[in-house]
């Protein structure tokens, strides 16, 4: 058995990021830039006002004497001309601000009457002033390439004047689910099956991450039926098997992997769950990356390593799975040889804080125990045995969107 994270380095070794393809603007959300965004424009283009109110010459506006307004300018429509000594404009947030002024004198602090506006408070050369290019300047790098595009990238990148972005297609990621017992929900119950949740937790998890999930048909515990659906997967990045993994006389999916071509790197990692998985690749053709059958197994090994893997094909710059730090609400005994992720809800302790309480069943049949938890609580190969209270590292669920 290897550790976990020789496993993952292993699996992302070599890994060479999909093409790249240009996408509206509206549909990017998500993806991963392939290409820098550099702004196309300057913003704000012009000092413009933050406020509503007067655009004045500050030491005149100080003096308290009555300025002449002569005109105004909303936002889009300048004023067109430069202000001279003695005049005020009336001006509206996110105008531009005319030649000559040099401060915005606030409709609340002023006094209004007669074609003239007298200053009830001091006006600061500067206040109230968005400075021309305050937010970015043309040329300048926007969003850097490996970014995966959250809904502010966006807003920024169409601030910036692009209706379109360069960026990685999404990774074509086949699921196929083994197993004579297994079958489709919707399918009528027959006697010593189980409905397949690995197919449709795994496809919701690749979907997640900017893949593009494909269930194949669930194969039997059959060579010939195994191997046509491993060929059938043709033009996919990788395929993703469930179950047939392990050592019994029916797990037949590494063997049929070998006699297609694939060439197996590992296989058994020493953890729990998740221990009978294995990867490898066709040259030519896409890497395999075999789960346990076991739904919560197929879950964890998900996270660790098939989430890596899409980050790394839609070349995502430093991803790692984010761990934080919780107190256990509960003892924990010691480990023993294999590292550990314990499925835990998070319950706020006395103070507020989050704790975190690791189900008192682990079974790595569960699925409703890994549902109702919120983090995988990890723990290292040959750790101590731990009081409540004590800290512990865990990877919240929710922040991968799971």
């Amino acid at each position: 058995m290897i550790p976990v994270a020789e496993a993952r380095a292993r699996i992302l070794a070599g890994v060479t990021p999909v093409a790249a393809e240009t996408v509206a603007l509206t549909e990017a959300w998500g993806r991963v830039l392939a290409a820098p965004a550099l702004s196309r424009v300057t913003q704000p283009p012009a000092d413009l006002s933050a406020m509503d109110g007067y655009a004045v010459r500050a030491a005149e506006a100080n003096a308290g004497q009555a300025l002449r307004v002569v005109g105004q300018a909303p936002a889009g429509q300048p004023y067109g001309a430069v202000l001279n000594p003695g005049e005020a404009v009336r001006i509206f947030t996110g105008a531009y601000i005319p030649e000559g002024a040099d401060g915005i004198l606030l409709q609340e602090d002023a006094r209004a009457e007669a074609g003239e506006v007298t200053a009830t408070d001091h006006v600061t050369p500067g206040r109230w002033v968005r400075r021309r290019g305050l937010d970015f300047t043309e040329g300048d790098t926007l969003l850097p390439a490996g970014l995966r595009l959250t809904a502010r990238d966006v807003g920024l990148a169409a601030a910036g004047n692009h209706a379109f972005l360069t960026v990685r297609r999404r990774p074509r990621i086949g699921i196929l689910a083994t197993g004579d017992e297994i079958m489709l929900p919707g399918e009528p119950p027959r006697p010593a099956s189980i409905y397949s949740s690995n197919s449709f937790a795994i496809a919701a998890m690749v979907r997640s991450a900017g893949g593009e999930p494909s269930i194949l048909p669930v194969a039997p515990d059959d060579r010939a039926a195994i191997a046509a659906l491993v060929e059938s997967a043709a033009g996919l990045d990788v395929l993703v098997t469930s179950g047939g993994a392990s050592v019994g006389e029916h797990d037949l999916v590494r063997e049929v992997l070998e006699g297609a071509g694939f060439s197996l790197d590992f296989w058994r990692i020493a953890m729990r769950p998740g221990k009978p998985l294995f990867h490898g690749r066709r040259p030519g053709g896409p890497a395999v990356l075999g789960l346990p059958g076991n739904p919560v197994s197929a879950f964890v090994c998900g996270v660790l390593f098939l989430l890596p893997l899409l980050a790394a094909l839609q070349g995502r710059a430093s991803f790692a799975l984010p761990v934080q730090r919780y107190r256990l609400g509960v003892d924990l005994p010691a480990n023993d040889q294999r590292e550990d992720y314990l499925r835990a809800a998070l319950r706020p302790g006395a103070d507020g804080a989050p704790e975190a309480h690791p189900a008192a069943r682990q079974d790595s049949s569960m699925l409703r125990v890994l549902a109702d938890a919120q983090a995988l609580v990890i723990r290292a190969p040959h750790a101590p045995a731990l009081p409540r209270g004590a800290e512990v590292e865990a990877i919240p669920l929710d922040a991968l969107g799971l």
